[in-house]
């Protein structure tokens, strides 16, 4: 006797096993329950010194003010702890994070173009952008492109970036980080804010 096998799967969805993520480690400091040390150096809601504790104890009275019991100084032997409001703690590192990372800026290299027959207004349109960028804190590259025949008068180049530099180092906004070299067809100049 013969058995026929009926593929059932056909209008079947199959299904997935679900994407495993591994679990996210926890940041910032141990609170609470979380602190799992034979003992503890207590540091009080005012500041005081309370001495070496056994956790146990010092959430008993971390629950007695009110607040938490939170990890200060893990890496510390042995650990140190305060009692303090955890929340009103996460939302100040907050705040001085954001200020921190309003007050940092990030360098950024700008590029300017230039042709060695740039003629003297878009010379001068081209020079403000540059020392606007210098006083802004970021970088300029300096491009000076040549095309065809061109590259036969790499002089006219050199002369027109020394311009560039001499205006620069005039203004006092910026200093010559490297000097013009020829790359290709291009000659570049570095210039960094002062």
């Amino acid at each position: 006797m013969r058995r026929t096998f009926v593929n059932r799967t056909r209008n079947a969805t199959i299904a997935r096993r679900p994407h495993n993520a591994p679990p996210q480690r926890e940041t910032g400091p141990r609170v609470n329950e979380r602190i799992r040390c034979p003992e503890i150096r207590l540091i009080g809601a005012n500041g005081e010194n309370i001495g070496i504790v056994t956790p146990s104890r010092a959430m008993s009275m971390a629950e007695e003010a009110g607040l938490d019991l939170v990890e200060i100084s893990p890496n510390a032997e042995p650990p140190v702890c305060k009692i303090m409001d955890f929340g009103k703690f996460k939302y100040e590192q907050q705040k001085r994070e954001a200020e921190a990372r309003k007050k940092q800026h990030i360098i950024e290299i700008k590029e300017i173009k230039f042709r060695p027959g740039t003629d003297t207004h878009d010379f001068d349109v081209k020079m403000r952008s540059v020392l606007k960028f210098l006083g802004e804190g970021d970088k300029v590259k300096v491009t000076l492109r040549f095309r065809g025949r061109e590259m036969a008068h790499q002089e006219l180049g050199l002369e027109l970036l020394n311009r560039v530099a001499a205006q620069v180092s005039e203004a006092e906004v910026g200093k010559v980080e490297a000097m013009p070299k020829l790359e290709g067809r291009q000659m570049v100049m570095m210039i960094a804010p002062k």
